[in-house]
């Protein structure tokens, strides 16, 4: 596929390309050369100079883009633990909020500012992230840029792939995986990411994409982007996170089960991973208040670990394994594990032989480095 076909992809799609109306810019934010690159792909846009972020970003919407200096550390640890199987992930953003908007989204629960934000200091993010890993040479890092943004639903206006792909393919030991619900696509053709990056879409029933993701991309549309991107050479990888139980659920999901391995070759699969329904109290409030037409609140759930609400660890197993099968039926390589669960949810639902999270980690890892 060409730029002008990516284009086409893009544009035509829910989850395409976005312009904001409203661009606000933190003087700080002047003396980088990213801001000077975005403000000439929105030429039209009304922009203002702002001196204080809380002040001036929190008035506005999700039609605002506001762009500043991020003055703490980019590159954390991922936030699993406790009985978790963690799988040693890292988080290492440059963009805050997400303008899809999903009713479930964890951003809902805690952060208050609806404007976009996209840190344009990105050289000092290169710098961190290649000083931590040249200090450990022989562990291996991979680093996600979706935990709180979609990874590359502002990418046709920061161009930042551009960037981080060939960063990370100089890096022996990382790994990047950028995660969407987009089809913006049209920066990582013709990259040298030297296979050191996975890009991973989410997926879930066409039901739940409907009702509860309505301004991402359509689920054939991620899957027809996931398939151009194999062709340029990247590995993929599938979240399908939330899973979400109602009747009829086994259907739907077992159907975009079979579409996806219809449309990928699970040669260039990396990984796949499953996780229900999760959220917080005051995710749950925040989801009544701001989606009141979504039924997801109003399920029967327990306390779990982090006093989140979910499932019942029955009900869980019953979808993880339903789901572990049908995935297995299309494919007996592809690597498959739990999000967010714990070592005794996994022996019950995957047959893989999984030991611990040291060794899932390094599970991982192989997936897409050869000798890591």
């Amino acid at each position: 596929m060409s730029d002008s076909s990516a284009q086409t992809i893009n544009q035509s799609s829910p989850g395409g390309q976005f312009r904001p109306n409203l661009v606000l810019v933190h003087e700080d934010s002047l003396r980088d050369a990213a801001t000077g690159e975005i403000l000439s792909r929105l030429s039209g846009v009304e922009t203002k100079i702002v001196r204080n972020h809380s002040d001036e970003a929190e008035a506005h919407s999700k039609d605002t883009l506001f762009l500043t200096r991020h003055k703490g550390k980019f590159l954390k640890p991922c936030q699993g633990g406790g009985a978790e199987m963690c799988c040693n992930y890292y988080i290492a953003g440059y963009a805050w909020n997400c303008r899809f908007d999903c009713s479930y989204c964890v951003l809902q629960g805690y952060l208050t500012n609806p404007a976009l934000i996209v840190a344009t200091n990105i050289e000092d993010y290169m710098d961190e992230i290649g000083g931590a890993l040249r200090a450990l040479p022989n562990r291996v890092f991979r680093i996600g840029t979706g935990e709180l943004a979609d990874s590359l639903a502002l990418d046709a206006i920061t161009r930042y792939t551009k960037r981080v792909v060939p960063f990370f393919a100089a890096l022996p030991n990382g790994v990047l995986e950028l995660k969407t619900k987009s089809v913006e696509i049209a920066n990582l053709e013709g990259l040298n990411h030297g296979g050191h990056t996975v890009v991973s879409w989410s997926l879930n029933s066409k039901k739940i994409r409907a009702s509860e993701e309505k301004l991402s991309a359509t689920i054939d549309g991620r899957l027809a982007a996931a398939a151009q991107c194999a062709k340029w050479g990247y590995r993929l990888g599938f979240h399908f996170d939330p899973l979400v139980y109602y009747p009829g659920w086994e259907e739907d999901y077992r159907e975009i089960v079979r579409e996806l391995f219809s449309v990928i070759n699970p040669e260039n699969i990396a990984w796949i991973s499953l996780g229900a329904l999760r959220f917080t109290p005051r995710l749950g409030e925040a989801i009544r208040r701001r989606h009141p037409e979504s039924r997801l609140p109003y399920g029967e759930f327990v306390p779990g670990h982090h006093g989140k609400l979910r499932y019942f660890r029955p009900l869980r197993e019953e979808m993880y394994r339903k789901m572990f099968d049908w995935i297995r039926n299309e494919s007996r390589s592809v690597f498959v594990y739990l999000c967010m669960e714990s070592r005794l949810v996994w022996e019950r639902c995957l047959s893989d032989g999984t030991r611990d999270k040291e060794h899932l980690s390094d599970m991982l890892d192989s997936r897409v480095l050869q000798n890591p």
